[in-house]
């Protein structure tokens, strides 16, 4: 189904974010006070606007408020996005997702109703982190403190054995979400179903069950 995004603020995370979003088939209202910045992403944005986002009279009228998705990706200017964060729920939009720079932004933002608030620098330093530590984590996600979802491969101590065979559940604590050989994948394996090594496993779980498995897989 397509949705309709705002995305304010055209740096680096901005960009990117508009690019994947226009990839998706969703439409994308880009808007920045850098004309250049707004050129950037003609090819990827459905509509543009050189605007400030924390001016309230001009966010209304480009009709930001008839839009259920807003991404405040504003870069270094901490004032300006807290400014327009609140500009945004006082509109009353219903999902405002905000770019935060540190723990005290994050605390502000929460305070002002942000829904989802980011730290891309910090979530991809966890995720580059588990790979330069470990040749067998292919991706990483943090879901809490406690939980996470890996990619790992399979070793070759699981080939041509099936879930059951395995036991990874009970022997582990940590449930397989899906089977990845080649470019087919498999969602919600059945016992039955076999591993074969270099296969990619989806695996939630808490984090120190994961770094278990991790370890014999």
């Amino acid at each position: 189904m397509k949705k309709q995004f705002v995305i304010i603020g055209l740096g680096r995370f901005g960009v990117s974010v508009c690019s994947e979003l226009h990839e998706l088939g969703h439409e994308v209202m880009a808007i920045d006070m850098n004309e250049d910045k707004l050129n950037e992403v003609t090819d990827v944005a459905t509509h543009s606007a050189i605007a400030d986002g924390t001016d309230e009279k001009s966010l209304r009228g480009l009709g930001v408020r008839n839009f259920d998705h807003v991404i405040v990706a504003i870069g270094d200017n901490i004032q300006a996005s807290i400014l327009c964060t609140l500009l945004l729920k006082e509109m009353d939009i219903p999902d405002v997702w905000v770019k935060a720079q540190n723990y005290y932004h994050h605390k502000v933002l929460d305070k002002i109703g942000a829904d989802h608030i980011i730290h891309p620098e910090h979530d991809m330093g966890h995720r580059i982190a588990q790979h330069l530590v470990s040749d067998k984590v292919l991706d990483y996600i943090e879901l809490s403190d406690e939980y996470s979802i890996v990619e790992i491969v399979v070793s070759s101590s699981f080939h041509n054995k099936t879930l059951l065979e395995t036991d990874i559940r009970a022997k582990y604590g940590v449930t397989i979400l899906a089977i990845k050989r080649n470019e087919h994948v498999n969602i919600s394996p059945m016992p039955d179903d076999k591993l074969f090594h270099k296969d990619v496993l989806v695996v939630v779980g808490r984090k120190k069950d994961l770094k278990r498995f991790e370890s014999i897989s």
